[in-house]
């Protein structure tokens, strides 16, 4: 019940904002070609899912943003874990992964299209390299994160070091893991929309670039919404997966919230 309250607010929060915004471009009389009123975007949404433009690059745009994300987060998780269980490792080779990720990527962003065409290809490669980074560190953190009294006592157990990873380490890092994962994701959307500025045959942030050229700020707009849906979107799948995977998070919240309220209550 509680949970449908706040939805509701929430939306009554933004459909006050946009009413707010709606009547300040009216009464100032801003140029719809600097800031167009609520209304005028969303006609321009409406436009342009009816013409079936917006879903024709929305579904590219969809699609790199998911290949790189995968990608991006299966080799960071990958070199995260050798880099985590391997000093050795970590000395010689995140020195050289520190110094890649403080490269900016939408410098990097024209050389992958020269090297890789305006295509697929070249989109999910920046979005995978957008999105490698903060999973990569999460992953490192996470699991370093398990007590070394835990470790020693399977140790002493005769525990392999397999066993250590998948029933301490790896449970314990998960945590750190989804949390990566929910930047990963929005990092890896980001990607993809500077790779198709940069150039592009298809995709929402071609068709934003296009639309600058033409001065159709409603239009811009319009994209930007949707991105920024898509966005929370895409964050959410996340946090349900995390949800659903990381139950005992939910039980530890629910029995601290019930401490607290009977501790408020005694009080």
């Amino acid at each position: 019940m509680g949970g449908a309250k706040n939805f509701m607010l929430r939306l009554l929060l933004i459909a006050a904002v946009l009413a707010v915004w709606e009547v300040l471009v009216k009464i100032t009389g801003v140029p719809e070609y600097i800031l167009p009123a609520p209304s005028r975007i969303f006609y321009a949404m409406y436009n342009g899912i009816k013409s079936n433009v917006y879903p024709q690059h929305f579904f590219v745009t969809l699609t790199e943003t998911l290949l790189g994300f995968l990608v991006g987060t299966i080799l960071a998780f990958m070199l995260g874990t050798v880099v985590a269980l391997s000093r050795r490792v970590e000395y010689f080779l995140y020195p050289f992964i520190v110094m890649f990720q403080a490269m900016p990527k939408v410098a990097l962003a024209p050389l992958i299209i020269v090297w890789f065409g305006l295509g697929l290809t070249s989109k999910v490669i920046n979005a995978a390299l957008v999105a490698f980074f903060p999973l990569m560190v999460n992953t490192i953190v996470g699991l370093r994160s398990a007590e070394e009294d835990r470790i020693n006592l399977m140790r002493s157990l005769a525990a392999s070091r397999t066993q250590i990873f998948f029933m301490l380490q790896l449970p314990n890092a998960l945590p750190y893991i989804f949390a990566g994962l929910e930047i990963a994701m929005i990092f890896a959307l980001i990607g993809a929309i500077v790779a198709e500025f940069v150039g592009a045959e298809r995709g929402l942030g071609m068709l934003i670039q296009s639309m600058n050229f033409n001065m159709d700020v409603a239009g811009q707009f319009s994209i930007l919404l949707i991105l920024s849906l898509l966005g929370l979107v895409l964050n959410g799948i996340v946090n349900l997966a995390r949800r659903h995977l990381l139950f005992w998070e939910t039980a530890n919240t629910g029995e601290e919230t019930a401490n607290t309220s009977k501790k408020g209550g005694s009080v």
